[in-house]
């Protein structure tokens, strides 16, 4: 390398330098909280043997209890801003001598601060957004409470075709645990995206038929509107919608969406104002959607005679999409109706 070009490296090698340091301190933010009761003399905290929030709203604790600790009771607390859930634990005895606290409870979504958020008797612990505090407290036979913090678990890395956090396939709302900065876990609450989640579509000999619902509406069902956008061209093509509370059904405008004998993609969307909304899979704790959710290509006639080769399939960022081709003979509904 000539001393000319030595300065050019060097300052290439600091940025490089600079931009995995932010990565890096990028990743640990989205697996770190903040500390709480900074200054205060640091707390015990049990171990967990398992702490997980299964299926997107399922929390499942064991944590393992100090072979010490003389124990008649046990809870734990999920505390944000004063208020507190309080969820017994069970004593199991190990077959090794070793005692476990267990419990397991379904996560709710809640947008109601300062109520108690039952949600209308709803099963599980009603959560509003925000970071949670885990916590324990040990009773003893004299009834004496022994408050403790739970130790955060690392969150495990694997590369196969299920995420380890998914997001409630019900709600919509994600319930993360993560680690503060001391140590110790924290249950992460973020409310449901403005999103249309896809139910089904089926395949017919004359139509594809799509079904999905809106999660997190922002407006009345009157107010969205279906519609496949080509990609490219920008060509819309709108659909009826029926609804059923805030679950849509429309067929796809494939008479519409074809273009002689020259084959297009179009996304599939809702359309409400200035939002566009596309229609996907998105609640759900696959990986690689595009890989795992595999459709097949199928000839359709149209109502005036004419076929078309669909193929309709998952993007791999979950979204729906659609390529179509005319047969000779198909109409031109594309380019007529935009």
């Amino acid at each position: 390398m000539s001393d000319a070009l030595l300065p050019y490296a060097v300052g290439a090698a600091k940025r490089a330098r600079r931009v995995a340091v932010r990565m890096r301190r990028r990743v640990e933010r989205l697996h770190t909280a903040p500390a709480f009761g900074g200054g205060i003399p640091p707390r015990p905290a049990l171990r967990p043997l398992h702490l997980s929030v299964l299926g997107g709203r399922t929390l499942n604790v064991a944590l393992l209890l100090p072979p010490t600790a003389d124990v008649a009771a046990a809870r734990l607390e999920l505390a944000r801003g004063g208020r507190v859930h309080r969820l017994p634990l069970e004593l199991e005895p190990q077959s090794d001598g070793t005692r476990l606290l267990t419990a397991t409870t379904a996560l709710r979504f809640t947008d109601i601060p300062d109520g108690d958020g039952d949600g209308g008797g709803a099963p599980g612990l009603g959560l509003t957004p925000g970071l949670w505090r885990v916590a324990t407290v040990l009773t003893g036979p004299a009834g004496q409470e022994t408050r403790t913090g739970v130790a955060a678990v690392a969150l495990p890395a694997t590369d196969g075709p299920v995420a380890p956090v998914s997001p409630d396939p019900a709600g919509g709302a994600h319930f993360r645990l993560m680690r503060s900065v001391d140590g110790f876990a924290v249950l992460k609450v973020r409310a449901p995206a403005h999103q249309a989640e896809l139910d089904t579509f089926a395949l017919r000999w004359d139509r594809i038929t799509v079904r999905g619902r809106v999660v997190a509406p922002q407006a009345p069902p009157a107010a969205y509107t279906a519609q496949a956008v080509r990609r490219g061209g920008g060509a819309v093509v709108q659909a009826p919608l029926e609804w059923d509370g805030d679950r849509f059904a429309f067929d796809l405008p494939l008479a519409g969406m074809v273009s002689g004998r020259r084959a297009h993609r179009w996304d599939i969307q809702l359309q409400q104002g200035r939002t566009g909304l596309k229609i996907g899979r998105r609640l759900t704790d696959l990986r690689r959607r595009d890989q795992v959710i595999r459709t097949s290509f199928r000839i359709i006639a149209l109502e005036d005679g004419s076929l078309l080769r669909v193929h309709a399939y998952i993007t791999s960022a979950g979204a729906l999409a659609v390529s179509c081709v005319g047969f000779e003979g198909a109409p031109d509904g594309a380019e007529e109706r935009v």
